[in-house]
Formats: C-alpha cells, structure tokens, sequence
C-alpha cells in the first residue's frame, strides 16, 4: 500500500510542477511589463525588455535579449510603429513563439511631425479606454499560450478593465474641473497625444513622436512664440528624457518646471509610477496642479 501510494506520488509530482511551472513573457517595455503582470498574476513570469525609465524609440536591442526572447513562450509588443528595432530582434532570435500586438484593436491617431511628415501616433496606451483594449489581447494572448489558466487569466482580465475604467472616470472629473483654455501642457516630448484628446487638453511639444530625432531650431522657435503667446505656465520632463529642452525652454518663455511625468517608461521600485495605474495618477496630479494656476 505504501509502495503504491510512493510510485502514484512520484507519477504525479511531475504533473503538479508542470501546474506550479509559470508561463515567461517577454514584454517590450515596462508599461506593457506591468500590464501582463496585472492580467496573469501569479501564473506569469515577465520581464520587460526596456525597462523603468528606458526610452523605447531609441533602444539597442543586446545579446542577452536574445537568450531572453528564446526562453519566452509569449512576446508582447506595442504595435504602431514603436518598437522599429522589434523585428530585426525576433529574426535573429529565430523566435518561434506566440506574439501579442498590443494595439492591434486601437483606431490609432495621425499627427504632423516637423518637417510636415505624418506619422502614426504609437502611445495608445495613455488613453484608458485603449490600455482596456490591450488589456483584453494580452489576455486573449495569455489564454492561447497557457489554456488551461485560460478561464482565470481573462477573469483577471475583466477585472483589471474594471480598475482602469474607474481610474479614467477619476482623470475625466479632475481635468473637467478645470477650464477649457486653462488646458495647455508642455513636454518635452509629443507622447501624450491620445491622452489630450480624451481629456480635452492641449499638448505643446519641442520634440515629434520619437525622441530619436532632434527638434529643429525653426520649430523649438514656433514653439517658445506660441508658450508666450497662449502663456502656458508649466514646462514638464518625462522621465525617459534629457531635461536640458524643457530647462531651456523655461528659461526662454518665463514657464516654471513642472516637474517629472512619466509617457513611455514606468519609474524604478520606490518611485511614483511603478505601475500603469500609477502613472495616470501621478502624472493627473502634476497636470491638473498646473493648470489651476494658469
């Protein structure tokens, strides 16, 4: 009796660390990390390739990201044009898994670079209504790669939509609050394009969509006549970006810095935006504080 209940334990010991074994997902940037991490919970081992505080426009994809991606069962990327280094790494990976375009679902916006090129608009996420619709490939993703958690990982899913939506109702009473021509923000940066057009907020920028491409001197001068001109009080830094345009541009204009926000990249652990939700939060606060005093 003793021997059979020892030979049935280690028939089914495999089993149950098949059951413990979490699903490794590779996520390219860390809001997309945190994201994965709200929807598969304990179920999902993830790790962001461009982590708190990177610049995804610009990365240089490294070899261990390779064995990374190897190991990966499930990649998660963006979509719309952000990660332009994301192919040349998945080919020379040779990665064979299952991938999830986040904004696959998203009615993406169009936006005039300098220059007048148009571009696609990749920082979908910071309007609530599309980081719901991520939410619900990722977990579509997760439930094709790991079906018999699939039940629970859309559950997870719904849940977290639920938590998003409450949050996008607390931005959209704190920013109505304010008046119409008090809502002008300047960055240093154009990412919080879909998050302007859902609160109904101006977004003034030295730089285009992508940070990789220096601003020209014609438009960082458009853009100091026209913060005098519209007199915008605040100038704030993202924290994936040097500081020395939007300094510069405070000096210019006579706009105070309104300190740190966070668009493509959460903070380290202990900061302010170490989740997705945290950052609507925290970068609402800094927001809604400058524009009261304007």
């Amino acid at each position: 009796m003793h021997r059979r209940s020892f030979i049935a334990a280690l028939g089914l010991a495999p089993l149950a660390a098949r059951a413990a074994e979490k699903l490794r997902v590779v996520a390219s940037f860390s809001i997309l990390g945190d994201l994965v991490r709200q929807v598969g919970g304990d179920a999902v081992s993830v790790e962001a390739l461009v982590g708190p505080n990177g610049d995804v426009h610009v990365y240089e994809p490294r070899p261990k990201d390779l064995r990374t991606l190897l190991a990966a069962g499930l990649l998660v990327r963006n979509g719309l044009g952000l990660e332009g280094w994301m192919d040349r790494l998945t080919q020379a990976a040779g990665f064979k898994g299952q991938v999830v375009v986040a904004a696959d679902k998203v009615k993406p916006r169009t936006m005039k670079e300098d220059g007048g090129a148009i571009a696609t608009d990749p920082h979908a996420w910071q309007d609530p209504a599309n980081a719901i619709l991520y939410v619900q490939a990722i977990a579509d993703g997760l439930a094709a790669a790991d079906p018999a958690r699939a039940a629970a990982c859309r559950a997870s899913g719904e849940r977290y939509a639920a938590e998003i939506t409450k949050v996008d109702g607390w931005i959209g009473a704190t920013l109505g609050a304010i008046p119409a021509d008090q809502r002008r923000i300047i960055t240093t940066h154009d990412a919080f394009g879909y998050y302007g057009a859902r609160y109904g907020v101006e977004f003034l920028s030295a730089e285009g969509i992508s940070t990789e491409f220096e601003p020209s001197a014609k438009a960082i001068a458009a853009l100091v006549a026209q913060i005098k001109r519209e007199k915008v009080r605040a100038v704030f830094i993202e924290n994936m970006t040097s500081p020395r345009m939007a300094e510069m541009l405070a000096r210019e204009t006579g706009a105070k810095l309104g300190g740190t926000v966070y668009s493509d990249a959460l903070s380290p652990p202990g900061g302010p935006a170490t989740t997705y939700l945290d950052m609507l939060r925290h970068n609402t606060t800094l927001f809604a504080g400058a524009m009261r005093t304007a």
